[in-house]
């Protein structure tokens, strides 16, 4: 038997979770007001914080750290990895502490594994980072040499829901090709060939979502970045958080917006049979790349639990493959199965080398 502990900062909240094997013997949010984290000027500078947090959470479920078989966190915004396990060691402490890509609370995740992997020999692991970027360098070319495409996103829950499939299906990962559509407050699509995502649509560039923009004419972008109207700040909240199903209809809640729809709203229908039909664009923007020979496309995150969303996406797309269905995303979870990976011996996690860290 394997006991895990799962560790996903978020940033107003630490979640946490103990695994043994496959099930959670708990899973507890810990919530972080704003006055709690006002004195800290750096996320790197919560760490103590949050890890005593994490140390009395474990203590309050009778769950002693020398009990624990491994740790994994979700993974810090590093520089480009592989998808899959790695160890969580020295240099990715440091990179997460001195040149993140970018702030973040989940990088906190990884100097909390560090610290108790090395107080009490427990190894400990990230998985799936949110920097996972694998995409064929065909697929990175866009029309300006300098803007490449990304492939940072959902690739924890993609991922998950693939391997799931694969499973289901008596395959291999590696042997399965499928387009995952994560719908959520950010929805992004990916091709899933050969053991690797080759192609990733994210929220900047692909569907527009419950608070997420999505592609826009780049003219008119161009045309309001420049008028005087918005700053960098304000443009930024306007396709990121203020955005499509918020910009529309006042809601991120897409069950909000099937009340409005159940109620008559014509707008409201227009505006979220827009959103499915731009979900089904993208998936099918994928295909070519595979030369259209998909198993299947599985729609999973939050909206997946909604039929009415998932069968307008399925009646647009279902021609290319077999929609399959997992509604929701458990991160916990999908963490969690990928450290028993690791530690049965079905996955070797990976060594990060800082490209940064001074060398003597």
């Amino acid at each position: 038997m394997e006991r895990l502990l799962i560790l996903n900062p978020g940033s107003t909240s630490t979640k946490l979770a103990v695994f043994e094997d496959e099930e959670p013997l708990f899973t507890e949010s810990i919530v972080h007001s704003p006055e709690e984290l006002a004195p800290f000027e750096h996320v790197a500078d919560q760490y103590e914080f949050r890890k005593d947090l994490v140390v009395k959470a474990l203590a309050a479920h009778e769950i002693p750290l020398d009990s624990l078989s491994g740790i994994v966190s979700r993974g810090g915004l590093l520089t480009a990895i592989e998808a899959g396990a790695y160890e969580v060691n020295d240099d990715m402490v440091w990179q997460l502490k001195n040149k993140p890509r970018n702030e973040h609370a989940s990088n906190v995740g990884a100097m909390i594994a560090r610290a108790l992997s090395k107080e009490y020999g427990i190894p400990a692991f990230i998985y799936d980072g949110v920097t996972v970027e694998e995409l064929l360098p065909i697929n990175k070319i866009t029309g300006v040499p300098f803007m490449q495409r990304k492939g940072m996103g959902h690739n924890l829950n993609t991922r998950a829901a693939a391997m799931r499939y694969a499973k289901e299906q008596g395959k291999d990962y590696k042997d399965i090709t499928v387009i995952v559509a994560h719908l959520g407050g950010g929805i992004s699509v990916n091709l899933h060939h050969n053991g690797r995502i080759e192609d990733f649509i994210n929220d900047e560039e692909g569907p527009f979502s419950p608070e997420r923009a999505g592609g826009l004419p780049m003219f008119d972008v161009i045309a309001a970045c420049f008028s005087g109207k918005y700053t960098q700040h304000t443009m930024m909240n306007q396709v990121k958080r203020q955005g499509g199903l918020m910009a529309h209809l006042g809601t991120t809640d897409s069950r909000e917006v099937e009340k409005m729809i159940a109620a008559g709203d014509e707008h409201a229908k227009l505006i979220y049979d827009a959103m499915a039909l731009n979900v089904a664009k993208n998936i099918a923007k994928c295909a070519p790349g595979v030369k259209g020979k998909v198993d299947a496309i599985i729609l999973t995150g939050g909206i997946a639990y909604s039929k009415y969303f998932t069968e307008a996406v399925s009646g647009y797309v279902d021609w290319i493959a077999p929609v399959v269905v997992y509604a929701g995303e458990d991160e916990m979870k999908s963490l969690a199965l990928g450290g028993l990976r690791v530690l049965r011996g079905q996955e070797k996690a990976k060594v990060y080398t800082s490209p940064d860290r001074p060398r003597n």
